[in-house]
């Protein structure tokens, strides 16, 4: 059955069917608006969007991968900023000869991957678009802490990564140039583990300055350095090429590091820390901050890819 075949409300009612709910949905889908329990008396707020052939290929990825994919660029930003996510609205914008199946798995990873985090999907629009196009906006709680800023790194501070990086961008590599393996590349890709829980942890251990890395490691540590007036400097020795990923490399003719170090889509989580600060459990160190400008590596300039850029 198509978009058009099952009209508007008939699509809502089979989307609305795949949700869940979240301890924070007061009232979900249904009226005109969703109301979401804010205990911290603060809301934080995220937004992003996802469009085909831009951001995601059905023939690469399903339509519950796809879900996956939005929900989690949206609940790492609240992550990112030492909060737990409460809840996701979603606007669909698809066209009208869309198989209504592909939709409803679909709203199941959306729904999915907010409840690893508790969250759910509480509303949210449609319209008819002949370019398939997915808009998340997330909400997050501070748990009565103060949000942590890009602009708060010191010189002296420890950088630390939680989560890992370069498995999106290589299992990326790996689908352009038409293969599916290995596995462990490709579905990092189509379905990031993020890990939220050190978000609230990071904040919680002191942490001076925090971002999602979506777009590139380095490229996102910038985003810190000019926010925090600083330099920061990343070791390459810091990461391990895993064993599938070098293979891949040098069948692909790739630096591994340009994927470890560049390379976005794994919504890993990065921080600084005080000088000596114990780092909570799940985040390592991968380098210092100090006085100066910009990002470098082993103290030179980073001659590898610059990072994702929606514009370029």
């Amino acid at each position: 059955m198509s978009i058009a075949e099952a009209g508007e409300f008939g699509l809502i009612a089979r989307i609305v069917a795949r949700l869940g709910s979240g301890p924070a949905s007061l009232l979900g889908p249904g009226d005109d608006a969703a109301l979401v329990a804010a205990p911290d008396g603060r809301t934080v707020a995220s937004t992003d969007v996802l469009v085909e052939g831009r951001h995601f290929r059905r023939d690469w990825s399903s339509a519950a991968d796809v879900g996956h994919r939005a929900a989690a660029a949206n609940l790492a930003d609240i992550a990112a900023m030492g909060a737990g996510p409460t809840a996701l609205l979603v606007a669909l914008c698809v066209p009208q000869d869309l198989d209504v199946a592909w939709a409803e798995d679909l709203a199941g990873g959306l729904s999915a991957e907010a409840g690893l985090v508790g969250a759910a999907v509480v509303g949210g629009d449609m319209s008819s678009s002949p370019t398939l196009t997915i808009a998340v906006t997330a909400l997050g709680d501070l748990g009565g802490r103060p949000p942590v800023l890009r602009s708060g790194a010191q010189p002296g501070d420890i950088v630390a990564l939680a989560g890992r990086t370069g498995y999106a961008a290589a299992g990326y590599t790996v689908l352009s140039r038409g293969f599916r393996t290995p596995k462990v590349l490709v579905e990092a890709y189509r379905r990031p583990a993020v890990p939220y829980a050190q978000g609230p942890a990071a904040a919680r251990a002191g942490a001076t300055s925090l971002i999602d890395v979506s777009d590139g490691l380095l490229q996102d540590l910038g985003h810190v350095a000019t926010a925090s007036v600083v330099g920061i400097d990343v070791r390459r020795d810091a990461f391990d090429v895993p064993d599938q990923m070098r293979d891949a490399a040098s069948a692909l003719g790739v630096d591994p590091h340009l994927w470890l170090l560049a390379g976005g889509d794994d919504h890993a989580l990065a921080a600084t820390f005080p000088p000596g600060a114990a780092l909570p459990e799940g985040w390592r160190e991968i380098g210092s901050v100090h006085e100066g400008t910009g990002v470098t590596v082993d103290r030179k300039p980073w001659q590898g890819g610059a990072g994702w850029d929606h514009f370029r």
